[in-house]
Formats: structure tokens, C-alpha cells, sequence
């Protein structure tokens, strides 16, 4: 639903108007732009002016000291392959103090939006709690003051990924630099209608957060029961008793 809403406001125009009305079959007004006909007041810029995008890192791989199994969350590519949720707060691995301090990887607040960028490019997540990742991400920092938050940036990701790919290159496998993302032109609503935008979806979003981790539990439940019933160490009742 957030993806259809995000097609019809900001790649139709169908956005409401200050009289609820949809914007461009009501009459809004129309200005030529390089990337077509955008409304009036909005403007065309780049991903950067939605938000920093930032490269991750690797801790070097021989010193196990950099890495751990509770300590700062690190997502990889494979993170995402493998969990298909629209969140995630975990890889599974994660890195030390000592491998954050002695490499460049940066931490990612929450809310950032987790962009594969080679092998493959396209996986997208929001980042449930602080994170880093490793050098196969170009991550996008929503731009809250702007208007700019994790809703729309991930349904933006969605809908134009494609042009994102077209600006990938390299001969084993395709990526997509950081320089090249941050070049991407991009249309730049008004305020007003992110700030309208972010408020409609916001509990679409939110009830997917809550699902998924209501999920991961059920599923760390089966994961611990499934073990004992095989063995025999609990037991299910057969037969109903009748007091």
C-alpha cells in the first residue's frame, strides 16, 4: 500500500493538494524540469540531497579479536538474502570495539536505509537499532529536517532501482559506487508533502516492524521446543482427561 501511495503522489502527481484535491488532474500547476514535468515548487537534485550515503567496511578477517557474536551489530549482503524482512537489527556476525576502532567503518543511526550495492545490488532494509556493515552497502541517513525519512527513501530505493542499475559498473560483477549514488538525479518534493506522505504510510511501516519481530520470536520458540519433542524430552498430550 505505502509503494502504491508513493506511485501515485510522487511519479503521477496525484498528491493532495491544500484542498485535498489530487494535484495534477485537479489543475496543479506543471514547470519543466531535466528530468520532465514536476510540480510547481519542487525541485530536481541528487540522493544526496535526501540523505548522506555512506560505505561500510570490513574489520581485517585474521584478527578474531575484531569480531564477536553480541557486541556491534555488521550486516553483510548475505544478512539480507537470507532475512527478507523490511527490518533488520542483526547480522550473524558481529564486530568488536577493537574491529570498529581499528577500521573505517562508520555507525549508522536508526532508521537508516541498508542499500546492497554489488553482488547484488538492490536488497534493501531499515536498520532496527544502530548498525554498521560491511563495503557491499551504500547506505542512505534519511535527511530528517528536510522532510526525508526512512518511508520515503525505501520506497524511492524501490521504484527507481533500475536507474540505480544502469549506473553500476565492473567486469567480474557489477556495483554501484559511491560517487555514481550520490550523482543519481532525483525529485525533490516540497515539505509539505513529504511531511503528508511520511504521516499516511507511517503505520503501514510500523505494523510490518511489529509483525517481524513478533515473527522472530514465535520463531526462537519453535527453534527451542522442536529439539525436545523429537527427543522425547517433552511429551504432548495424546488423549484428552476427563475430570
Amino acid at each position: 500500500m505505502a509503494q502504491t501511495i508513493f506511485q501515485h503522489w510522487f511519479v503521477d502527481f496525484e498528491f493532495p493538494d491544500e484542498e485535498g484535491n489530487p494535484y495534477k488532474s485537479s489543475g496543479g500547476e506543471m514547470v519543466e524540469s531535466e528530468l520532465g514535468l514536476i510540480p510547481k515548487g519542487w525541485e530536481v537534485g541528487t540522493i544526496s540531497d535526501m540523505g548522506k550515503v555512506i560505505g561500510g567496511a570490513t574489520p581485517l578477517k585474521k584478527n578474531e579479536c575484531f569480531y564477536s557474536k553480541n557486541d556491534i551489530p555488521w550486516i553483510t549482503p548475505k544478512d539480507l538474502s537470507q532475512n527478507k524482512n523490511r527490518y533488520i537489527s542483526h547480522g550473524s556476525v558481529d564486530i568488536s570495539e577493537e574491529g570498529f576502532n581499528h577500521s573505517s567503518i562508520k555507525m549508522l543511526p536508526e532508521g537508516s536505509i541498508l542499500f546492497t550495492s554489488r553482488a547484488p545490488i538492490g536488497y534493501i532494509a531499515i536498520a532496527k537499532n544502530k548498525v554498521t556493515t560491511n563495503q557491499g552497502f551504500k547506505s542512505i541517513v534519511p535527511d530528517i529536517k528536510q522532510g526525508f525519512g526512512s518511508e520515503f527513501i525505501y520506497c524511492w530505493l524501490k521504484d527507481n532501482l533500475r536507474a540505480i542499475v544502469n549506473r553500476a559498473s565492473g567486469s567480474t560483477f557489477k556495483e554501484i559506487s559511491g560517487s555514481e549514488m550520490k550523482q543519481i538525479k532525483a525529485i525533490v518534493p516540497d515539505m509539505r508533502v513529504l511531511t503528508s506522505f511520511r504521516i499516511k504510510v507511517f503505520n503501514f511501516f510500523r505494523v510490518i516492524e511489529v509483525k517481524e519481530t513478533e515473527n522472530a520470536v514465535l520463531e526462537n520458540i519453535r527453534d527451542t521446543l522442536l529439539p525436545k519433542l523429537m527427543s522425547g524430552e517433552i511429551r504432548v498430550p495424546t488423549e484428552k482427561t476427563v475430570g
